[in-house]
């Protein structure tokens, strides 16, 4: 690594050693950016680099709430508002365990290319809490989406930062925030809040953009190897909405989706999901909240109890649940049964070495700053409507996500090709997003 990054770098691990995510996140950029920061040496000048991977506010806060046992509970909530250089912030909530200052500044950073890339005027954002809906009931759920907007509102707004959701936040969850915000300032139809209902002020399309949007991207892949994604057998984790919707689109450009998968393990048809499985998920996940294994006991399906869906033979992954679950074992398996391309609907889901190990290998990987950018894209295109007081039909945007999509996918390639490592779509993406955020920074001085 050129010394220079290499300092940059080993500043933020001395700063703040614990946050290996955030780490993992920010050499897996900086380290692509060697030849930008060779072609354009006004970076280095400017200090973009000590500049972009540092968050221009962190938002850190207590979240009280009562449980149906009429119990006060304390979460941690957070805001990582981090670059708001080409536009306000932008970027979702996110309700999980899992989620500390090292994972919200990693989505934050990613957020900031991803939102970048997209072409649309929106800065990088991320927060959330490690409160886990899973196992609350409806009541639980709405105290405490009401207390943290009771927090929360005073450092968003629709000319300021717009949330959307992430993982556990889903249209309940945006629908009790958005209410609460709505009582709290007395204004209603600001785009303040992405992923709405579509009858009081979301878009069509919103929920279903992240999975279609990867989807896409991956078909744009194939397309470079003068190769279709009709008929491809694609691996798909999560069940989740990612995933739900990668599953639909699939079904809808006539390839199949032959597995999904929740944290008890995975489902496995080798024909593909069918309507009716897929209409089973819809309820079962999104109503009952229940697990992936009752839809293999309704459909007498394959279910592999721990198990991942990379161990099948495919010819597309798409992973769609976490960060780091295809790792580089994983990454090989799916190598050896003849991979083609891998396109990640979920933030950092692939490890360094299963990056590597698909690099190496030849195989088509797109990074989720790239291919999972249709959700926010979409969002983007919530906040337009909610502007100019205007409801798109479903057609009409899904018609300019998947053009959206398609220019993602140039972009990153074109960039590649453009600094000598065609078909490296992490290289090509990252350079691509860092230099409309670099360039907005350098214009604007040391203060942005």
């Amino acid at each position: 690594m050129d010394k220079y990054i290499e300092s940059v770098y080993e500043s933020l691990v001395q700063k703040d050693p614990l946050q290996k995510t955030f780490h993992q996140a920010a050499l897996e950029v900086l380290e692509t950016l060697e030849p930008a920061i060779k072609k354009f040496p006004q970076y280095k000048e400017h200090k973009i680099l000590e500049r972009i991977v540092e968050p221009e506010r962190i938002v850190q806060f207590r979240v009280p709430w009562k449980d149906r046992n009429g119990e006060i509970q304390i979460n941690r909530g957070y805001r990582i508002q981090y670059n708001s250089a080409i536009g306000p912030y932008k970027g979702g909530f996110r309700l999980h365990p899992t989620v500390d200052l090292g994972v919200m500044k990693f989505l934050g950073f990613e957020q900031t290319l991803k939102n970048s890339l997209t072409t649309l005027p929106m800065g990088g954002a991320k927060g959330g809490s490690d409160f886990d809906p899973k196992g609350k009931n409806d009541s639980e759920v709405e105290n405490f989406c009401h207390s943290f907007i009771m927090e929360m509102y005073r450092h968003i707004g629709q000319f300021t930062d717009v949330p959307a959701g992430d993982i556990g936040v889903g249209g309940r969850e945006i629908g009790y925030m958005y209410a609460a915000y709505r009582k709290i300032t007395n204004e209603h139809g600001s785009c303040v809040l992405t992923g709405k209902g579509w009858g009081w002020g979301g878009s069509l399309i919103r929920p279903q953009a992240t999975g279609y949007g990867a989807t896409y991207f991956a078909e744009e892949m194939l397309k470079t190897k003068k190769d279709a994604f009709k008929g491809k057998k694609v691996a798909i984790s999560g069940s989740g909405n990612v995933a739900q919707y990668a599953v639909e689109k699939c079904m809808q450009l006539g390839a199949k989706a032959v597995t999904v998968s929740d944290s008890d393990g995975t489902v496995y048809m080798p024909d593909g999901m069918t309507k009716a499985q897929w209409d089973y998920m819809m309820d079962l996940k999104n109503v009952k909240r229940g697990r992936i294994s009752d839809l293999a006991a309704k459909f007498k399906l394959e279910f592999a109890k721990g198990g991942k869906p990379w161990e099948y033979k495919v010819d597309i992954a798409m992973p769609c649940a976490t960060q780091n679950e295809l790792d580089g074992k994983d990454a090989q398996k799916l190598i050896d049964g003849g991979v083609k391309a891998v396109s990640e609907g979920a933030n950092m889901p692939t490890t360094p070495e299963g990056v590597t190990a698909f690099q190496k290998a030849g195989v088509l990987f797109a990074p989720g700053k790239a291919s999972n950018a249709g959700g926010v894209a979409t969002s983007g295109l919530e906040m337009a409507q909610n502007s100019q007081r205007l409801f798109w039909s479903a057609e009409e945007v899904d018609q300019k996500l998947h053009g959206i999509m398609v220019n993602i996918h140039q972009n990153a390639y074109e960039t590649a090709k453009l600094f000598g490592q065609p078909g490296n779509y992490v290289l090509g993406a990252n350079i691509a997003g860092f230099l409309k955020v670099a360039n907005a920074m350098v214009a604007q001085g040391y203060l942005a």
